[in-house]
């Protein structure tokens, strides 16, 4: 089904806001019109948001528990463990939170995280076991443990306070904890449910350092929390959370902090990319510097991101970055080979509504890569696993971008055969023995077969109508400043009509790039198509012609240059 193209607001004639320091291009102003922001003080916010403005810590239910046990439990000199997420979110949570204890003159922080593929996600009664022999008193969770019931019962068993804090939905019931931080349990009052979890270590972190100010027999220092805004920004970015309100505040500011940090790990691999001396945007973090921190944890290799975020040693960071970069190769090479064994397997699939595919070869930290990349191949649900030796598959689900759908209801219809399961609904993991496997593809077959008896067009919003010809570096320049963009604040999306396509050529990976020019020929640019799907390769059998593009702006740095660029999101051929 080809998707339906349509403007942002059809119906009301938005005011296009006055300038903000000298005249800018006109198409900005249509852009933020076509948002929503036309009047002063709401453009004045989006484009200079200051860190005064964000809400006190406080709001946060359980935070005022959290910061007095802490209070105490520095007095008492007791041994604190933060136990965060494997992820990158919970990552940076822990790096952020550790660093400012430290900072603030904790003297034992200790950390732990389970390994993703031998341990699994969650907070565990083993780790609270072991952590208690190690003589901890006190575990902070970070971005886990909001439905670990178990691991927090055996905590208060044994002694062991923990403060909770999370991001995640609860379950019916909240864990017994010493205290629980979190925005999004029902009767918390902060509206912060747009934190993430390391979102939510920072305001943990902020309301401590205003705490230790505010008690006379804790130490003052003047360290600043800017320091660690290079921390939350990569957790934001990379767990896709919402950038608004104080999420929105923090990553503009953090994006700066990031792209000079003088932390020597995450110095050194911006340096192995090429992403220095120049200014960072949310995709920069978001497609080419998180993916290489997340292959660690997903391959477990032996360094971890947390490694290279505490890292304080130049030298031993470039040779960690090394190692980055080859462990990410191996991912890349291990999703590659799975992606053509799973097209190959899928040859003789059955099922029109979405496919499944499972393979002892499929390496576990990749299947969610490879469900991604099979949701582009067939524009349906995709569901992957890897095999165990045990006769047991882990696997990850996801869904097209755009198509609506749960893919956790997709799997409550089910549950009978799952072993568990859970996510959101376009992100989703699972568990199942390799026997019920036919069971299961049956109970997916019949729900996404009802909802195909009322099927809903996949619609594309974009935000204005342009011409090449007002696209270049004035217009860039302005560009920029309206971001950061992420979820909730999208990247503009600008409709061009009647382009000419005039050259295609293939690049590594499947990707193409195109040369294009408006109607007249007067303005050109170069344009990228990232993994193409089979309707749009089809399209582009016109080539050289005109078509209609739906396409994001971008800056392409090469050799010392950087010029700006088209990144297209979807084409059609243009009617005679």
């Amino acid at each position: 089904m080809n998707p339906l193209w349509k403007s942002r607001d059809l119906t009301i004639e938005a005011e296009v806001p006055s300038t903000v320091e000298g005249q800018w291009p006109p198409l900005i102003g249509k852009i933020l019109a076509a948002r929503g922001f036309a009047a002063s003080p709401e453009v004045e916010k989006l484009l200079f948001p200051k860190l005064a403005d964000l809400k006190d810590p406080l709001l946060l239910k359980g935070m005022s528990q959290a910061l007095e046990r802490l209070g105490r439990a520095y007095l008492n000199k007791e041994k604190i463990c933060i136990y965060a997420d494997f992820d990158l979110d919970g990552t940076s949570g822990l790096a952020l939170l550790k660093t400012g204890m430290v900072a603030l003159g904790f003297p034992e922080v200790l950390h732990y995280q389970p390994k993703r593929l031998s341990e699994g996600y969650g907070f565990h009664v083993a780790a609270v076991e072991e952590l208690h022999k190690q003589g901890v008193s006190v575990i902070i969770t970070v971005d886990v443990g909001i439905t670990a019931h178990a691991a927090v019962n055996r905590a208060k068993e044994l002694g062991v306070d923990v403060i909770l804090t999370d991001h995640h939905l609860p379950a019916d019931t909240i864990p017994n904890a010493f205290v629980v931080v979190n925005p999004n349990q029902g009767d918390c009052p902060s509206e912060m449910g747009y934190l993430c979890g390391a979102g939510v270590a920072f305001y943990l972190l902020r309301g401590l350092k205003r705490y230790f100010q505010d008690h006379e027999q804790l130490p003052k220092n003047n360290w600043d929390l800017k320091e660690v805004l290079d921390y939350f920004t990569i957790g934001t970015l990379t767990d896709m959370v919402p950038l608004v309100d104080d999420n929105r505040v923090l990553v503009k500011h953090g994006l700066v902090k990031l792209a000079e940090t003088k932390k020597a790990g995450l110095r050194a691999l911006l340096e192995e990319l090429d992403l220095v001396d120049r200014p960072l945007t949310s995709q920069d973090v978001a497609i080419r510097f998180a993916p290489k921190l997340n292959a660690l944890s997903r391959m477990e290799s032996g360094v971890l991101p947390i490694d290279i975020f505490l890292l304080d040693d130049a030298a031993k960071a470039r040779n960690m970055v090394r190692e980055v970069m080859k462990n990410n190769s191996t991912r890349v090479q291990l999703q590659n080979d799975a992606e053509i064994e799973a097209q190959a397997l899928l040859k003789e699939w059955p099922h029109q509504d979405f496919v499944f595919v499972a393979s002892k070869t499929f390496h576990r930290g990749v299947v969610g890569l490879i469900a991604t990349k099979l949701t582009q191949v067939y524009n349906k649900p995709a569901f992957v696993g890897s095999v165990g030796d045990d006769g047991m598959i882990v696997g990850s689900a996801r869904l097209p971008q755009g198509q609506e759908a749960c893919l956790v209801e997709a799997m409550s219809s089910a549950q009978d055969f799952l072993s568990r399961f859970g996510g959101h609904s376009a992100a989703a993991g699972f568990e199942i023995a390799e026997t019920r496997v036919a069971h299961f593809i049956e109970k997916l077959s019949g729900h996404f077969s009802d909802l195909r008896e009322k099927p809903k067009p996949l619609e594309i919003f974009y935000d204005v109508e342009a011409k090449l010809s007002e696209v270049g570096a004035p217009l860039m320049k302005w560009y920029d400043f309206v971001g950061p963009f992420g979820t909730g604040f999208a990247i503009p999306l600008i409709h061009f009509s009647n382009i000419q396509i005039l050259s295609k050529r293939e690049l590594k990976g499947g990707h193409l790039r195109l040369r294009i020019a408006d109607p007249d020929g007067r303005a050109s640019s170069e344009a990228l198509l990232f993994t193409p799907t089979p309707r749009q390769l089809d399209t582009l059998q016109n080539v050289p012609g005109f078509y209609h593009i739906l396409g994001e702006l971008q800056w392409n740095y090469y050799a010392g240059q950087k010029t700006v660029q088209i990144l297209i999101r979807d084409l059609k051929v243009a009617s005679t």
